[in-house]
């Protein structure tokens, strides 16, 4: 979610943050404090900002990021609350996939506008734009993210906040996360860290594919283990357990997305979604997705009777067909299994998911097959062949229970706020933090590149840090900093670390050519998407108009893979702007010449790893 960038050079911003994440308390003792129904009353982060924490906001332009899912205990919106607060200045909105009133449907390019009920612009932070660009955020000082995760690792809405808090990073604004339930609860932690070999949308974030986190404290760890320096508050729920599922809370459920719409749609999803990217389907397009799942060439008893007899916990397994109104299958009948939840406590989501894939292949195996994406989905580039080379479920989530394990004691059990915790993990409690931006550190042998530093104290009060106060390392001979500048000398991958009194911050670097090696191009209904496939994440392009013609030019860039090495030309079909691009390799730079079908159009480049986009407006 990026607009075009139109740099010179490539900035390495090293931001040097020290920071305290700030939160709420929480209330450990909620006797007392129940719903109408009996079960525990949680106080959502919306609530006890307005009511305890309201000079965070004082004087301060407001930004909130959010969708339908942002209410209050009474069902009003946070929209509305912030809106008409009197002390409040809300300034602008921000709608991640789905939008802010969630009428788009999954992946659906959205566009920016104007709300009609408050009159504020509302900026999109999925489509053309990931994050939040300086011109967004040029009337906000403080962004508010409200909005209901349902705890597995590819649901996109904490994606948004990780992108939200480089752009707070980035252009020195507070961020304040306004904390909600994980709806699966905050205990179990299942499926395999993610491999940085199998990202897309999820970008740098590594988690497993169920988490146990709430967004809160998702900011917190990110903000620590990614050295972002954020300035990061957390309005910390009340009255909220680990223990706890969504029906334990007393809140009311507001459907996630469009086929989130049951509480079970939501518990099932992080299970049942590893069906995705296969020959199988999640049961989209019913009234009952993922938790109908099946194919047409599948025994609907037979599956039943087996995964009965696999003894997963806390799910019973009921024959079912149906025949999906949209999306993979429409229009034909479906053989499979209803999931039925009977003690959503006891599930181990990523077993149920990888059984019912493993069941499924058994019954057909010339049936069963999968895409190139699945290893984006389950987060690891072993697993699909383990499951196509029929390995055993045990011995699969075997392969990564290790990696797990440390993951969970030695990074994810710091950053837990909410009771009970784990033995030997006490609350989150940080005093201060380094934060390092840009997060992904590149460069080409020969670039030097400038550093920017700058920092908070634990108030949120930005610092006057002196830069020769600052200690710089740079490992494995890639290079070195001088006067505030890392000169890139040596291919290779190292760490850069800087250190401030007694903290440091850090993350790997890579010294290496840019190579593109693969164009690739798709015409929508909206828009002609170019994307050049690179073997880095960079963000020294150029694009310029100019002509009837757009023209990229990548520093230090080499064709490589895919293309021909002297240069070439790609048709595109049935475009209304684009009719092909011509790319060539030259004097260190690569150069892609986009051969236009009208002049004065209109273009952004959204931001991906390891890829350099330009969608061209029709």
């Amino acid at each position: 979610m990026r607009t075009l960038k139109l740099i010179m050079m490539t900035t390495l911003i090293l931001v040097l943050a020290l920071t305290t994440s700030q939160i709420t308390p929480s209330a450990n003792d909620t006797a007392g404090n129940k719903s109408n129904n009996g079960n525990q009353k949680v106080t959502p982060g919306i609530e006890v900002l307005l009511d305890k924490n309201l000079d965070w906001l004082k004087d301060k332009r407001v930004g909130l990021i959010t969708n339908p899912t942002g209410v209050a205990s009474n069902m009003e919106s946070s929209i509305d609350l912030l809106h008409n607060h009197p002390e409040v200045n809300l300034t602008a909105l921000y709608g991640p996939e789905h939008g802010i009133r969630g009428n788009r449907e999954a992946g659906e390019y959205v566009e920016s506008y104007i709300d009609d009920k408050t009159g504020l612009p509302v900026y999109s932070l999925y489509g053309p734009t990931w994050k939040p660009t300086e011109d967004m955020l040029k009337d906000v000082d403080v962004l508010l993210f409200d909005i209901q995760d349902i705890g597995s690792n590819v649901y996109t809405y904490i994606y948004t906040l990780g992108f939200a808090m480089e752009a707070a990073a980035e252009h020195d604004k507070e961020l304040i996360v306004l904390d909600r339930p994980n709806p699966i609860g905050g205990t179990k932690v299942e499926g395999p860290v993610r491999s940085e070999d199998a990202v897309s949308f999820m970008g740098r974030f590594m988690l497993p594919v169920r988490h146990g986190m709430t967004v809160g404290e998702l900011a917190a760890m990110w903000n620590h283990e990614y050295s972002m320096g954020v300035n990061l508050k957390v309005a910390q729920m009340k009255g909220w357990k680990r223990t706890m599922h969504f029906e334990d809370t007393g809140l009311p459920w507001v459907m996630t997305s469009p086929n989130i719409p049951t509480q079970n749609t939501a518990y099932l999803y992080a299970g049942t979604e590893l069906l995705d990217d296969t020959t199988l389907t999640t049961g989209l397009g019913t009234t009952r997705p993922f938790e109908l799942v099946g194919a047409p060439w599948i025994d609907g008893e037979a599956l039943a009777e087996e995964m009965s007899n696999r003894d997963i916990a806390g799910v019973t397994f009921r024959s079912a067909y149906f025949t999906p109104q949209f999306g993979k299958y429409e229009g034909e009948m479906v053989g499979g299994v209803q999931v039925h939840i009977d003690k959503p406590s006891r599930i181990d989501l990523v077993d149920l998911g990888l059984h019912l894939v493993d069941a499924m292949r058994d019954q057909n195996p010339e049936e069963f097959d999968m895409t190139s994406s699945y290893a984006n989905l389950i987060g690891d580039t072993e697993v699909p062949d383990m499951i196509m080379n029929d390995q055993p479920v045990e011995d699969i989530i075997g392969s990564w229970q290790e990696d797990l394990d440390t993951w969970v004691e030695n990074v994810r059990n710091q950053y837990l706020m909410y009771p009970p915790y784990p033995s030997g993990s006490p609350p989150y409690k940080q005093d201060g933090i380094l934060g390092m931006l840009p997060l992904d550190l590149t460069a080409a042998p020969g670039q030097d590149v400038d550093l920017k530093v700058n920092g908070f104290n634990k108030h949120g009060e930005k610092m006057n840090i002196d830069p020769a106060s600052i200690e710089w390392d740079v490992s494995n001979d890639i290079g070195y900093v001088e006067n505030g500048t890392f000169h890139a000398e040596k291919e290779g991958q190292g760490r850069i670390t800087a250190s401030y009194n007694d903290h440091q911050a850090s993350r790997e670097a890579e010294v290496s050519p840019t190579y593109v090696e693969d164009i690739r191009h798709a015409v929508h209904a909206s828009y002609t998407r170019v994307v050049f496939d690179l073997n880095k994440t960079i963000e020294n392009y150029e694009i310029t108009e100019s002509d009837g013609e757009l023209k990229v030019k990548i520093p230090y860039g080499e064709i490589n893979g895919n293309l021909d090495e002297d240069g070439g030309t790609i048709e595109i079909a049935n475009s209304p702007t684009l009719s092909s691009v011509d790319y060539s390799e030259g004097d260190g730079m690569f150069v892609a010449d986009f051969n236009l079908k009208k002049e004065n159009v209109e273009y952004e480049s959204p931001e991906f790893s390891s890829r350099l986009v330009v969608d061209i407006k029709h």
